[in-house]
């Protein structure tokens, strides 16, 4: 595919912040995911996740006296964007973790933007590709494994079929990013409300025919505690961010929150368990922080 030099819209200042907000959010969603995923299968983990979730937003839109009339003609569509943004990379994601660590699994999933790019090179008129947003995804991909370390290589030796489930995810959510712009005219937290609210009602007869709900009983406190984290945290008010940057940065730009993720993991780390900082993920850091200067450019032109 040829690189295009088109200039993509440039991110501003509120972007750049909702950005990293959310890549803060998502941060510890692989952490509540490994947690949660020790006593709730895959599939039973995403209808906790999603329902929960939509449970909340309908409570707040609700509340808010938000109209909901707007909604009526993305009946249809809400079905696609729950397939692609919540059930195929959910289950992708909750069934890879299983067999992967979650080092593997964040630099997989930080191949995001790259499929993002590649796809609305192709798809969208106003998101073409350019040599420095290619340059800049890629030093973004190698700082996150750099940010892994030692664990990464010792994790390479995991099943086939996970490490496609992770690139799966990828794939999945790079669809979702443009797949979601249909919905630039509706507020975003009924974008969310709509999409996890159709997720579930897809996700309950899978988990009726493919799983057995019982099995939530032998739960214990902390893997619910992850679970409920997981859906109101990092689904229910995350995605209405995410919907909100979509809206005014578009998809490829939206996409480099898998960039920050692994980055926001290891600083929460840090901040919230006492864990120390090693050399390498300081260099994995600087990488990412030089990746996304490099997509933004402003600065080295200057």
């Amino acid at each position: 595919m040829a690189v295009e030099a088109v200039q993509m819209r440039m991110m501003t200042a509120r972007d750049w912040m909702l950005l990293l907000l959310l890549g803060a959010i998502w941060g510890g969603s692989f952490f509540f995911a490994a947690i949660a995923v020790r006593d709730i299968t895959p599939l039973m983990l995403v209808l906790l996740r999603v329902a929960l979730a939509a449970g909340a937003l309908w409570v707040y839109v609700l509340a808010r006296g938000v109209a909901l009339a707007p909604m009526r003609p993305f009946i249809l569509p809400f079905v696609g964007l729950a397939l692609l943004n919540n059930i195929i990379p959910h289950t992708l994601m909750f069934t890879g973790q299983t067999a992967i660590g979650a080092g593997l699994a964040s630099v997989l999933n930080a191949t995001t933007p790259f499929w993002t790019m590649l796809l609305a090179n192709r798809l969208l008129p106003d998101e073409k590709l350019t040599a420095a947003r290619l340059t800049g995804v890629m030093l973004g991909i190698a700082g996150t494994a750099v940010l892994v370390g030692p664990g990464l290589l010792a994790n390479l030796g995991g099943p086939a079929w996970a490490k496609f489930a992770l690139l799966g995810t990828a794939l999945s959510y790079a669809f979702a990013g443009i797949f979601a712009r249909r919905f630039r005219g509706l507020a975003p937290e009924l974008v969310a409300t709509g999409q996890l609210t159709t997720s579930t009602v897809v996700m309950v007869p899978i988990i009726l025919l493919f799983d057995d709900p019982a099995g939530l009983l032998s739960a214990g406190a902390t893997a619910w505690s992850a679970a409920l984290a997981l859906a109101l945290l990092a689904t229910a008010f995350a995605y209405v961010i995410y919907f909100k940057l979509l809206a005014s940065a578009g998809a490829s730009n939206t996409s480099l929150v898998t960039l920050i993720v692994p980055v926001s993991a290891i600083l929460l780390g840090i901040a919230f368990l006492g864990e120390r900082i090693e050399p390498f993920e300081m260099a994995g850091m600087a990488l990412v922080a030089f990746g996304l200067v490099v997509i933004d450019g402003r600065l080295l032109r200057r």
